[in-house]
């Protein structure tokens, strides 16, 4: 069965209960990378008419924000991803207009080129939108404890953030200014990985599809490119793992081609996913 197969009835059921004059139904949809959150989105998004997709990564700093603040705190917030690379006011204005009923320009950011689209090109939120589906890697995350933070998870961490600098604004970051931005989210489903390694397996497919696409090498990360890049992501993704599923409305466990591992909810074969 696929996760939107799931989640659909769920969101029908939440949708029906809502008056009129109530705000958008917000979906938060978290899962790892290559986990095909866009994918379940976007298939959501056929099913209901007067639906939004506002993804996480479209909220990046812009490249010279993220250069600056790699200069300013740490060499590693010039990599896109972890908290503390978001433009999290946009993201929070996005969210409270489209609540609103307003019809906000949707951010868009643009991998290709590592940077903010051109604002004029953003699509906007549907007219009577009754349906925001909010995705991303982690959306709806908590921060870990500061003990956590001490040891070193990965190489990455052990060589460039060896006084934990980098993690301990990212886990602040996430404490503090994230909480406006998850603090809306009505319903909240996360998709786990069977295991880390699974990750970089989703991730490489996903380069390869890029790689057919373009024709060429451009833009496109090698193996070790591409190691070191989810590096950035395992501390938070291990986390979310152990501590969302507990907590969330719904908890998908996914097998390897991306459908259900077990039935909703229900513990995946492995003690920790992650």
């Amino acid at each position: 069965m696929s996760p939107e197969a799931v989640i659909a009835p769920l969101v029908r059921d939440r949708l029906a209960a809502r008056g009129a004059g109530d705000p958008p139904l917000v979906l938060g949809l978290c899962g790892a990378q290559g986990s095909g959150k866009s994918t379940v989105a976007a298939r959501l998004a056929e099913q209901f008419a007067g639906t939004a997709i506002l993804s996480l990564d479209d909220l990046y700093l812009t490249l010279a924000e993220r250069r600056r603040l790699a200069a300013e705190v740490h060499p590693l917030f010039r990599t896109r991803g972890v908290p503390g690379t978001h433009d999290v006011a946009l993201g929070v204005e996005t969210l409270a207009a489209i609540r609103r009923g307003e019809r906000p320009a949707l951010p868009r950011f643009d991998k290709a080129i590592d940077d903010r689209a051109c604002a004029s090109g953003w699509p906007r939120a549907p007219a009577s939108c009754s349906l925001l589906i909010f995705e991303g890697w982690c959306v709806g995350a908590r921060p870990e404890s500061d003990e956590a933070l001490i040891e070193p998870l990965n190489r990455l961490e052990a060589e460039e953030d060896a006084d934990g600098v980098w993690r301990r604004h990212v886990n602040h970051a996430l404490a503090t200014a994230y909480r406006p931005l998850f603090d809306p989210i009505d319903l909240l489903v996360v998709m786990t990985p069977p295991d880390w390694s699974m990750v970089l397996r989703w991730r490489t497919q996903q380069e390869e599809v890029l790689r057919r696409s373009r024709g060429c090498e451009d833009g496109v990360m090698d193996a070790e490119q591409l190691t070191r890049f989810v590096s950035h992501y395992e501390r938070l993704t291990r986390h979310i793992c152990a501590e969302m599923p507990s907590r969330a409305d719904l908890w998908l466990p996914l097998n390897p081609d991306r459908a259900l591992a077990a039935a909703p909810g229900v513990s995946p074969v492995c003690e920790r996913p992650c």
